[in-house]
């Protein structure tokens, strides 16, 4: 299964970091925007297709990824993969995460605190920031062909754009997370004398 995606990364970078060396913000137009809300109205029509369709291609391509999904850690198959009603389950999920995005996209603080406690979550799911960018690429692979001729490489440039600022968002809510359980380790090992009386 071969994608011309080279990777949400290496496209020309559209912000500037900031002095503090905060996140690079990705800045859609509002052209970018409205491409990107017409191509989900014919994405949502294959919705849950897309998802699964996504997370094979996730597996195939990045077999590692299979690690962080207890159920499908063992699978080779992808084929029986492809049937599973906990992929489709998932993919569902993710696809609907993505729906929220796009219903946001004018709202960025909204998509800001989706993205972030997104991120959060994935923390508690043990589920590291380095496979994030990976589901763009898979998403953009699987729904070109959903897209047809509506599929351009304005609207690939778009659908990047987004996912590297999802991505950012999340990496940042997963560091958080992060840093806020190092906290509560460290916390309780400076006081070792102190028991633990929470019933």
């Amino acid at each position: 299964m071969g994608c011309a995606v080279s990777g949400l990364g290496l496209a020309p970078k559209q912000a500037a970091e900031t002095k503090k060396g905060e996140d690079v913000v990705a800045h859609l137009t509002e052209e970018q925007i409205d491409m990107i809300k017409e191509s989900w109205k014919v994405i949502q029509e294959d919705i849950a297709k897309a998802g699964i369709i996504m997370f094979v291609r996730l597996f195939e391509t990045h077999p590692e990824c299979k690690d962080v999904f207890f159920l499908f850690r063992d699978v080779e198959d992808l084929e029986r993969l492809s049937t599973s009603k906990e992929l489709r389950a998932h993919g569902l999920r993710v696809m609907s995460f993505i729906e929220k995005s796009v219903a946001r996209l004018d709202q960025l603080e909204r998509l800001y605190q989706l993205a972030l406690e997104l991120g959060k979550s994935h923390y508690r799911y043990n589920a590291p920031p380095k496979y994030y960018e990976y589901v763009g690429s898979e998403f953009i692979c699987a729904v070109q062909p959903i897209l047809k001729e509506k599929w351009t490489p304005e609207l690939e440039e778009a659908w990047k754009a987004l996912f590297r600022y999802v991505t950012q968002i999340m990496k940042k809510g997963f560091e958080e997370e992060e840093i806020k359980h190092s906290h509560v380790v460290v916390s309780t090992k400076e006081r070792p004398d102190k028991k633990n009386t929470a019933l």
